[in-house]
C-alpha cells in the first residue's frame, strides 16, 4: 500500500517522541510506501487532486529521515492519507480539508477531513459539557473575571486555537495582572477565549488518552514541571505509565462513537481529575511514549486497522 502523510517538514520528525515516526516505522515494518508533502504541495485540475511528494522512509538509527526524489502522484490512487500537519486550523488547514474531499470514498483520510472542520479542539469538548470542569467561553473581560471568582478564584485560560500548551495561563482573581492577561488572551475583547476551573490534580498529572476508531488504544500519564501548570510533553511535562479508572472508561465509551461518527479515528483525549478537558483531533502525539511503558509497538495497531479499512467495500 502507498500511504501519503501530509504534514510539517519530514526532516524535523524527532525519531523518538514524533507520532507520525511512528506511523511511517510501522507502515515500512509492515510492506508499505511512505510519501510525504506538506499542505501546500497539494493542486488540483478540475476534480482530480494531486500531489507533489517525495517518498520517506525513517530510521532508528541515524539518518533517521530519508527523503527521495520528488514526484507527482494522484491522490485517489493512494490507499491512505495522513493529515498530521501540526495545528493551529489556520487557513492553510481549512483549504487542506476541503481539498481532500475531493478524494472522499476513493481514498482513506485520517482524521476525515469534515470532521476535522467540526472539531475545534477546545470547542467540540462542549458536546459532552457534562464530563467537563465547569467551563466559559467568552471575549468578555468582566465576564472572565466574575467566572473566576465564582470558581473559587483560581482558573486556567487558554486561546481557542492554541496546541501543545502554548497560550495556557494560570488566571488568579488576587493577581494584579489577571486584567492584562484576559486582555492579551481576548486581543482586549476582540477574540473568544476559554476559562476553565483550576483542576488541582492536575499535580498529579494529565492523562492522555489516545483513541483509535473510537476504541482504547491506551493512555499516559503526563505529569508537569513543579514551576508550571501545563503537563505537555512538549513544554516539558514528564510522562509515567497509567491505567484509566472507571470513571474514565466510562467517558471513553460515551465519547468514543461520536468521534467515530465524524470520521475522528485517531485521537487524543486528555483527562485531569477524571475530568474531559480537552479532545486532540488535527495531531495527536504520545504514542511513541505508550509505547515505551507498555513495551508494545501501538502504532502497529493502528497501521493494521488502516490496511483492514482500506481493504474494505
Amino acid at each position: 500500500m502507498r500511504f501519503l502523510f501530509v504534514m510539517d517538514p519530514a526532516d524535523v520528525m524527532s525519531h523518538d517522541k514524533d507520532t507520525s515516526f511512528a506511523f511511517m516505522r510501522g507502515a515500512q515494518a509492515r510492506g508499505h510506501e511512505c510519501l510525504h508533502a506538506m499542505a501546500h504541495q497539494l493542486w488540483h485540475e478540475g476534480a482530480e487532486l494531486w500531489a507533489d511528494v517525495r517518498p520517506v522512509r525513517v530510521s532508528e538509527d541515524s539518518p533517521h529521515v530519508t527523503i527521495g526524489q520528488p514526484d507527482t502522484v494522484r491522490v485517489a490512487d493512494l490507499d491512505a492519507v495522513f493529515i498530521r500537519k501540526d495545528p493551529p486550523f489556520d487557513v492553510e488547514y481549512l483549504h487542506l480539508t476541503q481539498q481532500l474531499d475531493l478524494v472522499a470514498g476513493k481514498t482513506l483520510v485520517v482524521n476525515a477531513p469534515a470532521g476535522l472542520r467540526a472539531a475545534n479542539e477546545k470547542l467540540f469538548t462542549f458536546h459532552f459539557a457534562d464530563l467537563m470542569p465547569r467551563t466559559l467561553v467568552t471575549s468578555d473581560r468582566t465576564r472572565l473575571l466574575d467566572f473566576v471568582s465564582t470558581v473559587g478564584g483560581k482558573a486556567v485560560i487558554k486561546p481557542l486555537d492554541g496546541a501543545g500548551g502554548s497560550g495556557v495561563l494560570s488566571l488568579n482573581s488576587d493577581d494584579n495582572n489577571a486584567r492584562a492577561i484576559v486582555d492579551l488572551l481576548t486581543r482586549e475583547g476582540r477574540e473568544q477565549a476559554l476559562v476553565q476551573e483550576f483542576q488541582p490534580e492536575v499535580r498529579q498529572g494529565d492523562k492522555r488518552v489516545l483513541l483509535l476508531d473510537g476504541q482504547l488504544l491506551g493512555a499516559i500519564l503526563r505529569v508537569p514541571r513543579k514551576d508550571d501548570i501545563r503537563a505537555n510533553i512538549h513544554v516539558g511535562g514528564q510522562v509515567e505509565a497509567t491505567t484509566l479508572t472507571t470513571a474514565e472508561r466510562s467517558i471513553v465509551k460515551q465519547v468514543g462513537p461520536s468521534l467515530s461518527k465524524h470520521g475522528l479515528y485517531f485521537v487524543g483525549l486528555d483527562f485531569i481529575g477524571e475530568k474531559l478537558i480537552e479532545v486532540n483531533v488535527t495531531s495527536p502525539t504520545g504514542i511513541q511514549e505508550l509505547g515505551r511503558h507498555t513495551g508494545d509497538e501501538p502504532e502497529q495497531r493502528v497501521i493494521e486497522w488502516v490496511e483492514a479499512r482500506c481493504a474494505a467495500p
